[in-house]
Protein backbone atom coordinates (compact mmCIF):
# COMPACT_ATOMS: atom_id res chain seq x y z
CA UNK A 1 0.00 0.00 0.00
CA UNK A 2 1.06 3.41 -0.51
CA UNK A 3 0.51 7.04 0.42
CA UNK A 4 0.06 9.52 -1.79
CA UNK A 5 0.90 12.88 0.27
CA UNK A 6 -0.43 16.50 -1.11
CA UNK A 7 2.88 18.41 -0.83
CA UNK A 8 2.38 21.79 0.65
CA UNK A 9 5.64 23.61 -0.48
CA UNK A 10 4.42 22.71 -4.21
CA UNK A 11 1.93 21.81 -6.47
CA UNK A 12 3.51 18.25 -7.30
CA UNK A 13 2.86 15.33 -5.30
CA UNK A 14 5.37 12.84 -3.45
CA UNK A 15 4.64 8.90 -2.12
CA UNK A 16 5.28 7.74 1.57
CA UNK A 17 5.72 4.43 2.13
CA UNK A 18 3.62 3.67 5.09
CA UNK A 19 5.40 2.04 8.32
CA UNK A 20 3.78 -0.71 9.98
CA UNK A 21 3.02 -0.79 13.79
CA UNK A 22 0.99 -2.94 15.58
CA UNK A 23 1.19 -0.13 18.41
CA UNK A 24 -0.53 2.04 16.51
CA UNK A 25 -4.25 -0.86 16.77
CA UNK A 26 -3.83 0.04 20.64
CA UNK A 27 -2.80 3.93 20.29
CA UNK A 28 -5.95 4.66 17.52
CA UNK A 29 -8.46 3.08 20.12
CA UNK A 30 -7.29 5.23 22.82
CA UNK A 31 -7.00 8.17 20.49
CA UNK A 32 -10.68 7.48 19.07
CA UNK A 33 -12.89 9.55 21.63
CA UNK A 34 -11.26 12.45 21.26
CA UNK A 35 -11.36 12.60 17.49
CA UNK A 36 -15.28 11.35 17.63
CA UNK A 37 -15.99 14.54 19.99
CA UNK A 38 -14.06 16.77 18.29
CA UNK A 39 -15.91 17.62 15.43
CA UNK A 40 -19.63 17.47 17.08
CA UNK A 41 -17.91 19.31 19.94
CA UNK A 42 -17.13 22.40 17.65
CA UNK A 43 -20.63 22.08 15.84
CA UNK A 44 -22.71 22.36 19.31
CA UNK A 45 -20.26 25.07 20.39
CA UNK A 46 -21.06 27.09 17.84
CA UNK A 47 -24.97 26.51 18.04
CA UNK A 48 -25.07 27.52 21.71
CA UNK A 49 -22.90 30.51 20.80
CA UNK A 50 -25.56 31.33 18.08
CA UNK A 51 -28.46 31.05 20.28
CA UNK A 52 -27.38 32.89 23.00
CA UNK A 53 -26.28 35.71 20.78
CA UNK A 54 -29.84 35.44 19.25
CA UNK A 55 -31.65 34.97 22.37
CA UNK A 56 -30.01 37.86 23.86
CA UNK A 57 -30.25 40.20 20.85
CA UNK A 58 -33.95 39.73 21.26
CA UNK A 59 -33.85 40.64 24.81
CA UNK A 60 -31.31 43.64 24.35
CA UNK A 61 -34.36 44.85 21.89
CA UNK A 62 -37.12 44.36 24.53
CA UNK A 63 -35.00 46.33 26.92
CA UNK A 64 -34.58 48.97 24.50
CA UNK A 65 -38.70 49.09 23.76
CA UNK A 66 -39.45 49.28 27.18
CA UNK A 67 -37.26 51.58 28.16
CA UNK A 68 -38.74 53.60 25.33
CA UNK A 69 -42.68 52.84 26.34
CA UNK A 70 -41.70 53.39 30.29
CA UNK A 71 -39.26 55.68 31.28
CA UNK A 72 -38.43 58.21 28.14
CA UNK A 73 -40.07 61.24 28.28
CA UNK A 74 -43.90 60.62 28.39
CA UNK A 75 -46.36 61.70 25.55
CA UNK A 76 -42.71 62.14 23.89
CA UNK A 77 -42.84 61.44 20.14
CA UNK A 78 -40.15 58.75 20.64
CA UNK A 79 -43.01 57.41 23.35
CA UNK A 80 -46.15 57.49 20.83
CA UNK A 81 -43.96 55.80 17.91
CA UNK A 82 -42.60 53.28 19.87
CA UNK A 83 -46.16 52.14 21.34
CA UNK A 84 -47.68 52.00 17.42
CA UNK A 85 -44.63 50.29 16.09
CA UNK A 86 -43.67 47.87 19.36
CA UNK A 87 -46.99 47.25 21.39
CA UNK A 88 -45.84 45.47 24.48
CA UNK A 89 -48.23 42.82 24.78
CA UNK A 90 -47.05 40.84 21.52
CA UNK A 91 -43.34 40.78 22.67
CA UNK A 92 -43.82 39.86 26.67
CA UNK A 93 -43.06 36.53 27.94
CA UNK A 94 -41.32 33.93 26.48
CA UNK A 95 -43.81 33.16 23.25
CA UNK A 96 -41.75 35.32 20.93
CA UNK A 97 -38.49 34.04 21.51
CA UNK A 98 -38.75 30.58 21.49
CA UNK A 99 -41.08 31.44 18.01
CA UNK A 100 -38.11 33.22 16.87
CA UNK A 101 -35.60 30.59 17.44
CA UNK A 102 -38.17 28.29 16.06
CA UNK A 103 -38.28 30.43 12.64
CA UNK A 104 -34.59 30.40 12.47
CA UNK A 105 -34.14 26.74 13.16
CA UNK A 106 -36.53 26.34 10.22
CA UNK A 107 -34.61 28.42 8.12
CA UNK A 108 -31.73 26.05 8.21
CA UNK A 109 -29.31 28.84 10.38
CA UNK A 110 -28.19 26.74 13.20
CA UNK A 111 -26.55 24.44 10.50
CA UNK A 112 -24.48 24.53 7.73
CA UNK A 113 -21.95 27.14 7.75
CA UNK A 114 -23.32 28.99 4.38
CA UNK A 115 -26.67 29.23 5.77
CA UNK A 116 -25.39 30.65 9.60
CA UNK A 117 -24.61 33.76 7.75
CA UNK A 118 -27.18 34.27 4.81
CA UNK A 119 -28.79 37.16 5.18
CA UNK A 120 -32.37 36.10 3.17
CA UNK A 121 -32.55 32.90 5.44
CA UNK A 122 -31.89 34.76 8.75
CA UNK A 123 -34.36 37.31 7.14
CA UNK A 124 -36.89 34.70 6.37
CA UNK A 125 -36.50 32.65 10.14
CA UNK A 126 -36.94 36.17 11.67
CA UNK A 127 -39.78 37.23 9.57
CA UNK A 128 -41.07 33.53 10.28
CA UNK A 129 -41.26 34.15 14.18
CA UNK A 130 -42.57 37.16 14.36
CA UNK A 131 -45.73 36.44 11.98
CA UNK A 132 -46.40 33.30 14.30
CA UNK A 133 -46.72 36.31 17.08
CA UNK A 134 -47.95 38.98 14.92
CA UNK A 135 -50.82 37.64 13.22
CA UNK A 136 -53.75 37.03 15.12
CA UNK A 137 -53.71 40.63 16.19
CA UNK A 138 -54.67 41.36 12.95
CA UNK A 139 -58.27 40.14 13.27
CA UNK A 140 -58.33 42.47 16.77
CA UNK A 141 -56.85 46.12 15.64
CA UNK A 142 -56.77 46.04 11.65
CA UNK A 143 -54.22 44.20 8.79
CA UNK A 144 -52.38 47.80 8.09
CA UNK A 145 -51.64 48.12 11.58
CA UNK A 146 -50.23 44.93 12.18
CA UNK A 147 -48.25 44.91 8.56
CA UNK A 148 -46.17 47.73 9.95
CA UNK A 149 -45.55 46.13 12.94
CA UNK A 150 -44.68 43.24 11.46
CA UNK A 151 -42.10 44.66 9.22
CA UNK A 152 -40.69 47.00 11.77
CA UNK A 153 -40.17 43.86 14.47
CA UNK A 154 -38.47 42.29 11.66
CA UNK A 155 -36.04 45.13 10.89
CA UNK A 156 -35.47 46.06 13.98
CA UNK A 157 -34.62 42.26 14.71
CA UNK A 158 -32.83 41.19 11.52
CA UNK A 159 -30.01 43.69 11.37
CA UNK A 160 -28.86 43.22 14.58
CA UNK A 161 -29.03 39.15 14.24
CA UNK A 162 -27.15 39.59 11.56
CA UNK A 163 -24.61 41.25 12.82
CA UNK A 164 -24.48 39.33 15.56
CA UNK A 165 -23.79 36.14 13.56
CA UNK A 166 -21.01 37.47 11.86
CA UNK A 167 -19.73 38.44 15.21
CA UNK A 168 -19.87 35.04 16.49
CA UNK A 169 -18.86 33.53 13.67
CA UNK A 170 -15.37 35.44 14.00
CA UNK A 171 -15.27 34.96 18.01
CA UNK A 172 -15.44 31.72 18.03
CA UNK A 173 -13.15 31.07 15.24
CA UNK A 174 -10.46 32.98 17.39
CA UNK A 175 -11.23 31.34 20.56
CA UNK A 176 -11.72 27.60 19.00
CA UNK A 177 -7.63 26.40 18.85
CA UNK A 178 -6.78 26.29 14.91
CA UNK A 179 -5.62 22.44 15.19
CA UNK A 180 -9.07 21.87 16.82
CA UNK A 181 -10.80 24.09 14.07
CA UNK A 182 -8.88 22.32 11.33
CA UNK A 183 -10.30 19.10 9.88
CA UNK A 184 -7.46 16.48 8.80
CA UNK A 185 -8.63 14.56 5.93
CA UNK A 186 -7.56 11.37 4.69
CA UNK A 187 -8.54 10.34 1.07
CA UNK A 188 -8.88 6.21 0.17
CA UNK A 189 -9.19 5.41 -3.43
CA UNK A 190 -7.64 6.01 -7.07
CA UNK A 191 -5.83 9.57 -7.04
CA UNK A 192 -6.33 9.32 -10.66
CA UNK A 193 -10.26 9.03 -11.22
CA UNK A 194 -11.67 11.90 -12.92
CA UNK A 195 -14.50 12.06 -10.05
CA UNK A 196 -11.62 11.42 -7.29
CA UNK A 197 -10.18 14.42 -7.95
CA UNK A 198 -12.86 16.37 -8.06
CA UNK A 199 -14.82 15.50 -4.89
CA UNK A 200 -10.27 16.67 -3.40
CA UNK A 201 -10.68 19.82 -5.17
CA UNK A 202 -13.87 20.58 -3.75
CA UNK A 203 -13.27 19.36 -0.60
CA UNK A 204 -10.10 21.30 -0.35
CA UNK A 205 -11.34 24.71 -1.70
CA UNK A 206 -13.91 24.63 1.40
CA UNK A 207 -11.56 26.01 3.47
CA UNK A 208 -11.02 24.86 7.16
CA UNK A 209 -9.62 21.41 5.42
CA UNK A 210 -6.05 19.79 5.34
CA UNK A 211 -5.13 16.84 2.99
CA UNK A 212 -3.06 14.18 4.10
CA UNK A 213 -2.45 12.25 0.71
CA UNK A 214 -4.46 9.83 -0.62
CA UNK A 215 -4.47 5.77 0.06
CA UNK A 216 -4.82 3.84 -3.27
CA UNK A 217 -6.79 1.22 -2.13
CA UNK A 218 -8.40 0.30 -5.14
CA UNK A 219 -6.03 -2.92 -6.34
CA UNK A 220 -4.76 -4.00 -2.63
CA UNK A 221 -6.33 -7.35 -1.60
CA UNK A 222 -6.01 -8.44 -5.39
CA UNK A 223 -2.85 -10.81 -5.18
CA UNK A 224 -0.55 -7.59 -6.23
CA UNK A 225 -0.47 -5.43 -3.33
CA UNK A 226 -0.46 -8.43 -0.80
CA UNK A 227 -3.75 -9.67 1.24
CA UNK A 228 -6.48 -7.55 3.30
CA UNK A 229 -4.06 -8.89 6.68
CA UNK A 230 -1.10 -7.07 5.15
CA UNK A 231 -3.59 -3.98 4.09
CA UNK A 232 -5.01 -3.74 7.42
CA UNK A 233 -2.28 -3.62 9.19
CA UNK A 234 -0.65 -0.86 7.16
CA UNK A 235 -3.80 0.99 7.12
CA UNK A 236 -3.99 1.19 10.95
CA UNK A 237 -0.62 2.10 11.02
CA UNK A 238 -1.10 4.93 8.56
CA UNK A 239 -4.13 6.37 10.03
CA UNK A 240 -1.88 6.18 13.34
CA UNK A 241 0.76 8.27 11.62
CA UNK A 242 -1.25 10.64 10.36
CA UNK A 243 -3.85 12.03 12.50
CA UNK A 244 -6.50 11.66 10.72
CA UNK A 245 -10.02 12.46 11.89
CA UNK A 246 -11.93 12.23 8.48
CA UNK A 247 -11.52 10.02 6.22
CA UNK A 248 -13.61 10.21 2.10
CA UNK A 249 -13.71 6.94 0.62
CA UNK A 250 -13.88 7.81 -3.30
CA UNK A 251 -14.49 4.85 -6.53
CA UNK A 252 -14.58 1.42 -6.02
CA UNK A 253 -12.92 -0.87 -3.25
CA UNK A 254 -12.69 -4.61 -2.60
CA UNK A 255 -14.64 -5.73 -0.13
CA UNK A 256 -11.99 -7.07 2.16
CA UNK A 257 -10.32 -3.35 1.73
CA UNK A 258 -13.43 -1.54 2.31
CA UNK A 259 -13.84 -3.81 5.41
CA UNK A 260 -10.54 -2.93 6.81
CA UNK A 261 -10.65 0.54 6.07
CA UNK A 262 -13.88 1.35 7.52
CA UNK A 263 -13.06 -0.88 10.74
CA UNK A 264 -9.89 0.87 11.20
CA UNK A 265 -11.35 4.44 10.55
CA UNK A 266 -14.44 3.54 13.14
CA UNK A 267 -12.01 2.39 15.62
CA UNK A 268 -10.25 5.42 15.29
CA UNK A 269 -13.02 7.50 15.67
CA UNK A 270 -12.69 9.30 12.35
CA UNK A 271 -15.51 10.61 10.25
CA UNK A 272 -16.10 8.50 6.84
CA UNK A 273 -17.60 10.02 4.01
CA UNK A 274 -18.06 8.11 1.19
CA UNK A 275 -18.77 9.48 -1.88
CA UNK A 276 -22.14 7.68 -3.88
CA UNK A 277 -21.25 5.62 -7.17
CA UNK A 278 -24.09 7.13 -8.72
CA UNK A 279 -24.61 10.78 -9.24
CA UNK A 280 -28.07 10.47 -8.60
CA UNK A 281 -27.48 9.39 -4.84
CA UNK A 282 -26.57 12.51 -4.26
CA UNK A 283 -30.40 13.62 -4.38
CA UNK A 284 -31.62 10.81 -2.41
CA UNK A 285 -31.45 10.35 1.63
CA UNK A 286 -30.31 7.62 2.54
CA UNK A 287 -30.51 5.92 5.86
CA UNK A 288 -30.36 2.47 7.77
CA UNK A 289 -33.58 0.41 8.15
CA UNK A 290 -34.10 -2.96 10.02
CA UNK A 291 -36.78 -5.14 7.62
CA UNK A 292 -38.01 -8.53 8.42
CA UNK A 293 -34.61 -9.17 10.71
CA UNK A 294 -32.33 -7.55 8.18
CA UNK A 295 -30.36 -4.38 7.44
CA UNK A 296 -30.82 -2.38 4.73
CA UNK A 297 -29.79 0.92 3.29
CA UNK A 298 -33.25 2.53 2.47
CA UNK A 299 -32.76 5.70 -0.65
CA UNK A 300 -35.37 8.40 -0.09
CA UNK A 301 -36.02 11.70 -2.10
CA UNK A 302 -36.05 14.27 0.86
CA UNK A 303 -39.30 15.70 0.20
CA UNK A 304 -41.41 12.35 0.96
CA UNK A 305 -39.48 12.10 4.23
CA UNK A 306 -38.24 15.00 6.10
CA UNK A 307 -40.03 15.63 9.38
CA UNK A 308 -40.23 19.53 7.72
CA UNK A 309 -43.45 18.46 6.04
CA UNK A 310 -45.46 18.69 8.77
CA UNK A 311 -44.88 21.66 9.01
CA UNK A 312 -45.20 22.89 5.60
CA UNK A 313 -48.64 20.83 5.65
CA UNK A 314 -49.77 23.60 8.22
CA UNK A 315 -48.76 26.54 7.18
CA UNK A 316 -50.45 25.20 3.76
CA UNK A 317 -54.13 24.77 6.00
CA UNK A 318 -53.32 28.14 7.52
CA UNK A 319 -52.43 29.84 4.89
CA UNK A 320 -55.33 28.40 2.67
CA UNK A 321 -58.13 29.38 5.34
CA UNK A 322 -56.65 32.71 6.37
CA UNK A 323 -57.02 33.39 2.59
CA UNK A 324 -60.16 32.08 1.78
CA UNK A 325 -61.81 34.27 4.45
CA UNK A 326 -59.94 37.31 3.83
CA UNK A 327 -60.37 37.10 0.27
CA UNK A 328 -63.99 36.09 0.73
CA UNK A 329 -65.31 39.75 -0.39
CA UNK A 330 -62.67 39.85 -3.36
CA UNK A 331 -63.93 36.01 -4.83
CA UNK A 332 -67.45 37.78 -4.91
CA UNK A 333 -66.83 40.49 -7.19
CA UNK A 334 -64.75 38.52 -9.32
CA UNK A 335 -67.16 36.05 -9.66
CA UNK A 336 -70.04 38.90 -10.69
CA UNK A 337 -67.69 40.35 -13.06
CA UNK A 338 -67.15 36.97 -14.89
CA UNK A 339 -70.93 36.38 -14.85
CA UNK A 340 -71.61 40.01 -16.24
CA UNK A 341 -69.14 39.32 -18.90
CA UNK A 342 -69.82 36.39 -20.60
CA UNK A 343 -72.64 33.93 -19.78
CA UNK A 344 -71.63 30.80 -18.41
CA UNK A 345 -70.46 29.76 -14.79
CA UNK A 346 -67.94 31.65 -12.48
CA UNK A 347 -65.48 28.94 -11.84
CA UNK A 348 -63.95 26.37 -13.63
CA UNK A 349 -62.75 22.77 -12.98
CA UNK A 350 -60.97 20.10 -14.79
CA UNK A 351 -59.55 16.75 -13.69
CA UNK A 352 -55.98 16.56 -12.84
CA UNK A 353 -53.43 14.46 -11.62
CA UNK A 354 -52.15 14.82 -8.48
CA UNK A 355 -49.64 13.45 -5.64
CA UNK A 356 -49.12 9.49 -6.66
CA UNK A 357 -50.81 9.71 -9.70
CA UNK A 358 -54.23 10.66 -7.48
CA UNK A 359 -56.80 12.26 -9.44
CA UNK A 360 -58.73 15.39 -8.20
CA UNK A 361 -60.69 18.36 -9.18
CA UNK A 362 -58.82 21.65 -10.02
CA UNK A 363 -60.88 25.10 -9.45
CA UNK A 364 -60.28 28.26 -11.16
CA UNK A 365 -62.22 31.25 -12.16
CA UNK A 366 -63.20 30.98 -15.77
CA UNK A 367 -61.18 33.11 -17.75
CA UNK A 368 -62.54 31.86 -21.20
CA UNK A 369 -65.91 31.57 -22.73
CA UNK A 370 -68.25 28.49 -21.90
CA UNK A 371 -67.51 25.19 -23.45
CA UNK A 372 -63.62 26.67 -24.48
CA UNK A 373 -62.28 23.62 -23.37
CA UNK A 374 -64.12 21.46 -26.25
CA UNK A 375 -62.20 23.90 -28.55
CA UNK A 376 -59.00 22.76 -27.46
CA UNK A 377 -58.37 20.13 -30.20
CA UNK A 378 -59.37 22.71 -33.63
CA UNK A 379 -57.11 25.38 -32.05
CA UNK A 380 -53.70 23.02 -31.51
CA UNK A 381 -52.13 24.69 -34.75
CA UNK A 382 -52.10 28.10 -32.01
CA UNK A 383 -50.16 25.87 -29.56
CA UNK A 384 -46.87 28.36 -29.81
CA UNK A 385 -45.04 25.56 -27.47
CA UNK A 386 -45.41 22.73 -30.38
CA UNK A 387 -46.23 20.36 -27.31
CA UNK A 388 -49.37 19.28 -26.39
CA UNK A 389 -48.46 18.93 -22.85
CA UNK A 390 -47.78 22.76 -22.87
CA UNK A 391 -50.88 23.98 -24.50
CA UNK A 392 -50.21 28.10 -24.53
CA UNK A 393 -51.87 29.86 -27.14
CA UNK A 394 -50.90 34.13 -27.21
CA UNK A 395 -53.36 36.15 -27.59
CA UNK A 396 -55.85 33.37 -27.01
CA UNK A 397 -59.23 34.38 -28.78
CA UNK A 398 -61.26 32.09 -26.87
CA UNK A 399 -60.12 34.48 -23.38
CA UNK A 400 -63.41 36.75 -22.18
CA UNK A 401 -62.56 40.77 -21.36
CA UNK A 402 -62.40 39.69 -17.68
CA UNK A 403 -60.02 36.66 -17.89
CA UNK A 404 -57.75 39.15 -20.16
CA UNK A 405 -57.52 41.02 -16.28
CA UNK A 406 -57.30 38.03 -14.41
CA UNK A 407 -54.87 35.74 -16.32
CA UNK A 408 -51.98 38.04 -16.59
CA UNK A 409 -51.82 38.53 -12.57
CA UNK A 410 -52.58 34.78 -11.98
CA UNK A 411 -55.78 35.77 -10.35
CA UNK A 412 -57.67 33.35 -12.18
CA UNK A 413 -55.59 30.97 -9.74
CA UNK A 414 -57.10 32.10 -6.52
CA UNK A 415 -59.76 29.26 -6.16
CA UNK A 416 -57.08 26.88 -5.86
CA UNK A 417 -56.75 28.11 -1.87
CA UNK A 418 -59.90 25.76 -1.55
CA UNK A 419 -57.80 22.46 -3.14
CA UNK A 420 -54.99 23.67 -0.86
CA UNK A 421 -57.30 23.61 2.01
CA UNK A 422 -58.60 19.79 1.54
CA UNK A 423 -55.39 18.82 0.90
CA UNK A 424 -55.53 18.17 -2.83
CA UNK A 425 -52.28 21.00 -3.72
CA UNK A 426 -50.24 23.10 -1.79
CA UNK A 427 -49.16 26.42 -1.90
CA UNK A 428 -45.89 25.73 -3.15
CA UNK A 429 -44.94 22.44 -5.62
CA UNK A 430 -44.88 21.02 -8.96
CA UNK A 431 -48.12 22.41 -11.52
CA UNK A 432 -51.29 20.14 -11.97
CA UNK A 433 -51.39 18.39 -15.23
CA UNK A 434 -53.41 15.95 -17.42
CA UNK A 435 -54.35 12.76 -16.69
CA UNK A 436 -54.22 12.01 -20.49
CA UNK A 437 -50.34 13.54 -20.50
CA UNK A 438 -49.22 10.10 -18.72
CA UNK A 439 -49.29 8.19 -22.02
CA UNK A 440 -46.86 10.07 -23.21
CA UNK A 441 -44.54 9.83 -20.06
CA UNK A 442 -40.90 8.78 -20.28
CA UNK A 443 -39.52 7.59 -16.72
CA UNK A 444 -37.63 10.45 -15.56
CA UNK A 445 -41.18 12.49 -15.99
CA UNK A 446 -43.18 10.59 -13.56
CA UNK A 447 -40.80 12.10 -10.80
CA UNK A 448 -43.77 14.84 -10.93
CA UNK A 449 -45.55 12.87 -9.00
CA UNK A 450 -43.35 12.91 -5.99
CA UNK A 451 -45.08 16.24 -4.47
CA UNK A 452 -48.31 17.66 -3.94
CA UNK A 453 -49.13 20.02 -7.19
CA UNK A 454 -48.62 23.97 -6.04
CA UNK A 455 -50.51 27.17 -6.65
CA UNK A 456 -47.21 28.44 -7.43
CA UNK A 457 -43.36 27.09 -7.90
CA UNK A 458 -40.41 27.33 -9.71
CA UNK A 459 -41.42 26.93 -13.33
CA UNK A 460 -44.52 29.57 -12.37
CA UNK A 461 -41.25 31.88 -10.57
CA UNK A 462 -39.20 30.93 -13.60
CA UNK A 463 -40.66 32.39 -16.62
CA UNK A 464 -44.47 30.83 -16.83
CA UNK A 465 -45.70 30.34 -20.38
CA UNK A 466 -41.52 32.09 -21.66
CA UNK A 467 -40.90 27.95 -20.32
CA UNK A 468 -41.83 26.54 -23.71
CA UNK A 469 -39.96 23.29 -23.40
CA UNK A 470 -41.61 20.64 -21.75
CA UNK A 471 -38.04 18.63 -20.39
CA UNK A 472 -37.54 22.54 -18.80
CA UNK A 473 -40.65 22.14 -17.11
CA UNK A 474 -40.10 18.74 -15.52
CA UNK A 475 -36.32 19.52 -15.02
CA UNK A 476 -37.75 22.41 -12.65
CA UNK A 477 -40.15 20.52 -10.75
CA UNK A 478 -38.01 17.50 -10.20
CA UNK A 479 -35.61 19.93 -8.83
CA UNK A 480 -38.06 21.53 -6.54
CA UNK A 481 -38.98 18.04 -5.43
CA UNK A 482 -35.25 16.76 -4.74
CA UNK A 483 -34.29 19.71 -2.74
CA UNK A 484 -37.02 20.41 -1.29
CA UNK A 485 -36.77 22.62 2.02
CA UNK A 486 -38.84 25.01 3.84
CA UNK A 487 -36.77 27.59 3.14
CA UNK A 488 -36.91 26.77 -0.74
CA UNK A 489 -40.58 27.27 -0.56
CA UNK A 490 -40.39 30.77 1.21
CA UNK A 491 -38.11 31.76 -1.31
CA UNK A 492 -40.71 30.59 -4.26
CA UNK A 493 -42.87 32.24 -2.34
CA UNK A 494 -41.19 35.60 -2.02
CA UNK A 495 -40.22 35.25 -5.75
CA UNK A 496 -44.03 34.80 -6.58
CA UNK A 497 -44.68 38.04 -5.71
CA UNK A 498 -42.55 40.20 -8.66
CA UNK A 499 -43.30 37.40 -10.82
CA UNK A 500 -46.85 38.20 -10.72
CA UNK A 501 -47.04 42.03 -11.10
CA UNK A 502 -44.64 41.86 -13.27
CA UNK A 503 -46.43 39.46 -15.62
CA UNK A 504 -43.72 37.66 -16.89
CA UNK A 505 -44.15 34.95 -19.09
CA UNK A 506 -47.92 35.44 -18.34
CA UNK A 507 -50.80 35.27 -21.01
Amino acid sequence: MTITAASHSRPSQQTVAPRRSDSARVSLHRRAPEVARRHPLFSTARVVALLACDLGLFFLFRAVVDFALNRAVQDSFITRLTGTLFPAQYHAGWQFPIAMVLGLAFAGTYGRAGARRDVGALLAGVAFGTALCVWQNAWVIGGSRVALQFVATVGFLWVPIVAGRLTVEFLVSRAWPVPQRVERVLFVGNPDDPAAQFVSSKLMGSGGVVSLGWVNGSHAGNGNSGNGSSYEMEYWATLHRLAADTVVVSGHLPDEVFHSVVEASTAAGCRILIVPRYDGMAKMRPGVVWHRGLPFIELAVPSLQDQQLFVKQVIDVLGAAIGLILLAPFFGLIALAIRLDSPGPAFFSQERVGLGGRVFRFYKFRTMRDGADEEKASMAHLNHTGDPRLFKIPNDPRVTRVGAFLRPFSLDELPQLWNVLIGDMSIVGPRPFFESDLDAYRDHHFSRLGAKPGITGLWQVSGRSDVVDFEEVVRLDREYIEQWSLWLDLKIMARTIPAVFGRAGAF
